[in-house]
């Protein structure tokens, strides 16, 4: 087959026009006009859009997951459209965070220690609260963090409850004020059977206030300002120097009459007099804790009172078995000597 395209001029001259020319087929004429009426043509097929018609069951399905699904017949006017863009309030843009917040399963990252690295500046970093940093390492005194320690940092906040006997997943959400199911995910428990010494993680869940002042070191104040002179544990007798003995408190040395204060607040749970303490005063705290002020020249206080701390119970002394003017300070904890120095200010 053959073509021809040429350049014609029309009969009068007037209006130049393309001829197509194809063996065995019919001349097209395009001339300015027909162009123009071509273009209007695919321009009004355009404005008129005729897949606009199509009805959603015509729509093809979609394919690997991408595109497809229906058209909605919603319409959102563009005053809606504005307040949708705009918050009622701040407290609103706040608390999305927290409406996107789940549970999710527990990993941890490791980091090591540094110089001048603590626990209040840790969990600052890593945008978690103190106890959960304390729980998951472990830590029984956060002011003996020491550099080059390798401890782990999860991936949310919460602590650690040791099972145990009586336990069930219900008492300890109740115990913590979690939820049950919040327990499950992030332990990956598949039933409400725990085993007695599993350590659970509880999302969310904080220290009791005395739990963390102990670790914290911050639980008592020092009852009377001076040295040490002698430390908890095993000393020689200061009255015979070849027998060694166990020493429950802890001895600070001041003048007769210094005013002793309660190094914490709490009930007085006994005063008195005996050959080794000589005056003494002992009072009963929260979280089983339990505090014993010997050699006192003066007792100010009375079995029963309510004590703050700070407050003026009585004054130094040498009375009982002492050596010289000074403060012999012992805590208990559940019944049991305790070496005071860590929970102290």
């Amino acid at each position: 087959m053959q073509s021809f395209i040429g350049n014609v001029m029309s009969e009068n001259n007037e209006q130049p026009f393309i001829k197509i020319k194809k063996a065995g087929s019919l001349s097209i004429m395009l001339t300015g006009r027909n162009i123009f009426r071509i273009a209007a043509a695919i321009l009004l097929f355009y404005l008129i859009n005729p897949f606009q018609y199509i009805k959603p069951q015509d729509l093809p399905a979609a394919e690997y997951g991408i595109g497809g699904g229906y058209y909605s017949e919603e319409y959102i006017s563009d005053d809606e459209f504005e307040v949708m863009l705009i918050p009622a309030s701040l407290e609103s843009v706040l608390l999305e965070a927290d409406s996107l917040s789940r549970t999710r399963f527990l990993f941890y990252d490791s980091y090591m220690v540094k110089w001048g690295d603590n626990i209040s500046t840790l969990a600052i970093d890593f945008g978690l609260n103190q106890d959960t940093i304390i729980s998951v390492n472990k830590v029984t005194q956060s002011r003996l963090l020491q550099a080059d320690r390798a401890i782990r940092i999860p991936n949310q906040d919460g602590i650690f409850h040791t099972v145990r006997n009586g336990d069930t997943l219900s008492s300890v959400a109740e115990q913590y004020s979690a939820d049950q199911e919040d327990i499950k995910i992030v332990n990956e428990l598949f039933s409400e059977y725990i085993k007695t010494g599993t350590d659970l993680f509880i999302p969310g869940a904080r220290f009791d206030w005395g739990t963390l002042q102990e670790i914290n070191g911050d639980l008592f104040i020092w009852p009377v300002s001076g040295a040490v002179t002698s430390l908890y544990g095993y000393r020689r007798d200061p009255f015979n120097r070849n027998i060694t003995q166990f020493h429950n408190g802890i001895d600070i040395r001041g003048n007769t009459g210094t005013p002793v204060r309660a190094a914490m607040a709490g009930r007085v749970g006994a005063v008195g007099s005996d050959s080794i303490f000589g005056n003494y005063i002992i009072i009963n705290h929260h979280s089983g804790y339990r505090t014993l002020y010997g050699h006192l020249s003066v007792i100010r206080t009375r079995t029963g009172a309510n004590v703050s701390q700070w407050e003026h119970i009585g004054d130094v002394g040498s009375t009982g078995r002492s050596t010289g003017p000074h403060l012999h300070f012992t805590v208990y904890k559940n019944g049991v000597t305790v070496n005071p120095r860590p929970l102290m200010r």
